[in-house]
């Protein structure tokens, strides 16, 4: 099957920009769709679960999210993430917003997997990583970055209380699959 893109452009350019295509491709019953498509460009993310052993928790963040006020909600937890920066690589772009969001030093972070946060809309491609960490690798403050209005709050979820978070407090999608998957290993690590 194939697809073709003309006419793509920006009309709208803010914090975010905002695409519009022309767009044709073969459809499954063998035609061809054209249709005009927009789509939301934030640029590609990471995010991390972030595991302190000597504490045996999960650390999260707690911040402000002025889109998700639009559900009554203002405050979410999220596992530590950030936007990827020109050319910049997404293991080091991981290393930096884990030191900004939290204050924690981190090392070769794993990747897990990549995957897009909302394709039908945006063009975003997160990926998604793993690190174990101390206590001791605290070496700041954390909190975000002031610069940019970031206001960040830690929060240690211990690992036996992440199935209540995900069914109560857990709201964010990379979240649910970030600790699902944490979940997955450690059952698969305990079956061993």
């Amino acid at each position: 099957m194939k697809y073709s893109i003309a006419n793509e452009r920006v009309v709208f350019n803010d914090h975010y920009k905002m695409l519009k295509a022309e767009t044709t491709y073969d459809s499954f019953k063998s035609d061809v769709i054209k249709t005009e498509r927009l789509a939301f460009h934030r640029g590609d993310s990471v995010a991390i679960v972030l595991y302190e052993s000597n504490t045996d928790s999960i650390l999260l963040t707690n911040q402000f999210r002025y889109p998700t006020t639009q559900h009554n909600e203002g405050w979410i937890l999220e596992i530590p993430a950030g936007s990827l920066e020109k050319d910049e690589n997404p293991s080091k772009c991981m290393e930096r917003e884990v030191m900004e969001e939290l204050g924690y030093q981190i090392k070769k972070p794993q990747l897990i997997s990549q995957f897009y946060t909302s394709p039908g809309g945006s063009t975003e491609q997160l990926s998604l990583f793993y690190a174990e960490v101390s206590s001791e690798d605290k070496i700041n403050t954390g909190g975000g970055v002031e610069s940019e209005d970031e206001d960040i709050q830690l929060v240690k979820v211990p690992v036996a209380e992440i199935g209540v978070y995900l069914s109560e407090k857990i709201k964010d999608a990379k979240t649910i699959i970030g600790l699902q998957w944490f979940l997955f290993q450690k059952m698969n690590e305990i079956k061993r």
